[in-house]
């Protein structure tokens, strides 16, 4: 049989075995402005050295093992030759002072070592010369290290770094081979419900064809498992090596590691990492990542690769608290090593931004010029638009310039007059600008903060203090943004300035359409599902998240029967602007009571905002609340803890009716299962549409412009998104009855009406007169039963 060939550059091999030392916040350098300047300095002193000097020699070497062939490739900066000796040069840019470097860097060195190594041996040279030329990137000084090394050192040293390559990837291959013999007599873990196994078939054939698929599927389908068990088979089938299960919210992360875990019960050998946000994983108060600090990060180099070693080849799950508790154990820190992890493992769990966030993205899997045979998992697809748009746009903002120029002033008087300029074009744009206003383009910031983040660049490679660096690091990483946004703009993205709530003044780039971003991202593995309960409609979908044409697109049924549920538009109230005062909150507060009267359980109402649900809240404890029916309202920024009891309130023993009144598109209009009659009823107050502002106002321009229909786009698509989750709160099981009441007569239009599921065809219309007629005969439904 043929050995497989594994191929890695020399760069990558020589930073993962040879790294060693402290972790450390990298507070410093923009890579990509350092690289540019690198790349220029490379060039000149390559230019320096002469006709006798090769730049950039393209070099491999493959060693060949039991198992496998090892291909090692690179370039090397330079080769030449002085009196028959030949010279392997390497060219690294730095900000740090050169006077105080007495060595080479380790890693840098052993680049070197490794070109030396296979050109004496391609060369059938006895020894060689290694040259590392250190360049400061501002000032162009020059420092240089050079020694010589025998074919015998080169031989042993070489065998050795490969041979502890090797280690890891001989278990990879064993692991990959029990794995994929594991899934041959794997079957889908339950009996299929209705629509389960077209969905399953569907993603199996959308991963065979190496395209994307758009699932709308409701409750009750089995979303996960729909998803997690034909992207299984696909890798047992080779068709890609990795699962990316992407979500929005820390409970679908537990649902989707429970999905692998019963799979594994059936006997699947799978290893899954959750990732986990870093100031939820570290151990000290603060995430600074400061080895002073602390303990676990002095010395993380030294220690992780054995720490992630031992832990990958001994659990199959990687959850936060396995995560934690083996990094306590080897003295590492759990965040970095759940990412080290990531690169052997199956499948990832985690949020969507580790693969889109340009800032944060997993480089090592989505970095430039990397791909891999990936699939990508996302669940609550819905969520992706605005969460793309906010990855995507960036904003600097004229108060943070102001402050930074003061905070620098005694530092840097080159960055206070670089930022001087920065104020004085943000104060032309601050003085045309009433509101907010559309822009042609960025104008000339981008130039100016590309010269401001080189002086910052600057200051914090050697920082006069901390607190300086505490003070102007925020808006380090603003310029940052700004700049890396600005190289995406296109046609994707409206310009424009605003005055905050605050009344602070900003420039934005914003992402109106994200589909283009999102899409370089997912072309980097092979196949991609989208799936949610709420994807309508599906175009929509479609354009905001993709650029491919050849989508598929599937409608899954809800399995659950249509008569245990009662779905009525009360068309004799809204929620709109122009009739809210009194009269409508006492319609609204009097439904609300009359749905809770007639039959004792648990129910949710669901406000378009805190406002109106504070004021009806207010008219129904004035004028309808009763001894046996007990309120409890959802409050801004709840605390997890806080999030949780108001969740526990919600008992099937209790005595009483208990009525949430909760804000929709909130933390619990979505991704929380109140089983049973944990929750019996639901009332959606108003059709949802998110409040007028300059960016809804400049969406919905944009796609007027277009010839699509703006409102639709900026208002009406992401509002009847929020109204179909807060209703689909009350039927999570085929066991579950109970009431959706949609408060607002908009309902009963057809463009509404359009956007409703499959499963809501059957609803029903009420007024205040009749409602409770409705309900009683419902519930007598079932009480006669």
């Amino acid at each position: 049989m043929e050995k497989p060939i594994v191929r890695i550059s020399v760069r990558n091999l020589v930073e993962f075995i040879l790294r060693n030392g402290d972790l450390v916040n990298g507070s410093s350098a923009s890579d990509k402005e350092a690289m540019l300047k690198g790349s220029r300095l490379h060039r000149k002193i390559q230019k320096q050295m002469g006709s006798h000097y090769q730049p950039e020699v393209s070099l491999k070497k493959d060693t060949e093992y039991d198992d496998l062939i090892l291909r090692v490739e690179g370039r090397a900066d330079g080769i030449f030759s002085q009196d028959d000796r030949f010279c392997i040069d390497e060219i690294k840019g730095v900000y740090k002072n050169l006077e105080l470097m007495e060595e080479p860097v380790p890693v840098h060195r052993a680049q070197a070592l490794c070109y030396a190594w296979i050109y004496l041996d391609e060369h059938e040279l006895e020894e060689i010369d290694v040259q590392m030329t250190y360049v400061h990137l501002d000032t162009e000084v020059i420092k240089r290290f050079r020694e010589t090394l025998t074919r015998a050192e080169l031989r042993q040293w070489y065998k050795e770094l490969t041979d502890s390559y090797h280690r890891w990837l001989a278990y990879q291959i064993e692991w990959r081979k029990k794995r994929n013999e594991s899934m041959e007599n794997l079957d889908f873990p339950f009996t299929y419900r209705k629509g389960q196994r077209e969905m399953v078939s569907g993603i199996y054939h959308a991963i065979s064809k190496k395209e994307q698929i758009f699932i709308q599927a409701p409750t009750g389908v089995g979303k996960t498992m729909s998803a997690v068990f034909p992207a299984v088979r696909a890798i047992g089938q080779g068709m890609a090596e990795t699962v990316f299960y992407l979500t929005a919210r820390t409970i679908t992360r537990t649902v989707a590691q429970d999905a692998f875990e019963i799979l594994r019960d059936r006997g699947l050998l799978f290893k899954v990492v959750t990732i986990t946000a870093k100031e939820k994983l570290c151990f000290c108060d603060k995430p600074e990542c400061d080895p002073e600090k602390c303990p676990y990060a002095k010395g993380h180099y030294d220690r992780i690769n054995d720490a992630v070693y031992e832990l990958w080849t001994t659990e199959q799950s990687f959850d936060r608290e396995t995560l934690l508790r083996h990094a306590q154990k080897r003295q590492v820190c759990p965040f970095e090593m759940s990412l080290d992890l990531a690169i052997w493992m199956d499948g990832v769990i985690c949020d969507y931004n580790y693969v889109f966030d340009p800032n944060v993205c997993l480089k090592r899997f989505f970095g430039e010029n990397v791909s891999g045979n990936y699939l990508f998992l996302i669940d609550e697809a819905h969520n992706l638009v605005d969460r793309g748009r906010e990855m995507y746009s960036a904003s600097i903002c004229l108060d943070d310039v102001i402050e930074t120029r003061k905070s620098v002033k005694p530092y840097s008087q080159k960055l206070w007059k670089k930022l001087g300029k920065v104020k004085k074009q943000m104060e032309e744009l601050k003085q045309n600008c009433s509101e907010w206003k559309v822009q042609e383009n960025a104008g000339v910031l981008p130039v100016s903060l590309l010269s401001v983040q080189g002086e910052l660049d600057q200051l914090l490679e050697e920082p006069p203090s901390q607190e300086l660096v505490d003070g102007i690091l925020d808006f380090y990483f603003e310029v940052r943004d700004f700049l890396n946004i600005s190289e995406l703009v296109d046609d994707n993205y409206v310009v424009y300035t605003a005055f905050g709530e605050d009344g602070r003044f900003y420039e934005k780039l914003f992402c109106v359409n994200p589909a283009e971003n999102l899409q370089k991202c997912l072309d980097k593995g092979n196949s991609t599902v989208f799936f949610s309960a709420t994807l309508l409609p599906l175009q929509y979908y479609r354009k905001m998240l993709s650029t491919r044409s050849e989508n598929f697109g599937m409608y899954v049924e809800s399995p659950f029967e249509q008569s245990k549920r009662l779905l009525m538009i009360c068309r004799d109230v809204s929620s709109k602007y122009t009739r809210r005062g009194y009269e409508e909150y006492h319609k609204i507060a009097e439904y609300i009571a009359r749905m809770s009267w007639q039959k004792k359980g648990n129910y949710m109402v669901f406000f378009p905002s805190y406002r109106l649900m504070e004021d009806v809240y207010q008219v129904y404890q004035d004028e309808f609340s009763v001894s046996w029916v007990r309120c409890i309202s959802q409050h801004a920024s709840m605390t997890e803890l806080e999030r949780e009891e108001f969740l526990n309130e919600f008992t099937e023993e209790s005595e009483e009716t208990l009525v949430g009144f909760c804000v929709m598109g909130g933390i619990f209009s979505e991704g929380i299962d109140l089983i049973g009659d944990r929750l019996i009823g639901t009332a959606v107050v108003g059709t949802g549409l998110p409040q007028v502002s300059c960016e809804r106002e400049i969406l919905k321009d944009y796609y007027d412009e277009k010839g699509e229909q703006g409102f639709d786009y900026a208002y009406r698509y992401p509002g009847m998104n929020k109204v179909l989750q807060a209703a689909g709160r009350v039927i999570r099981t085929k066991e579950d009855t109970g009431t959706i009441l949609l408060l607002d007569e908009r309902f009963l239009n057809r463009d509404y009406r359009n956007l409703f599921p499959g499963e809501w065809s059957n609803a029903g219309t009420c007024t205040l007169g009749n409602v409770e007629k409705y309900l009683q005969a419902f519930w007598n439904t079932f009480e006669d039963k």
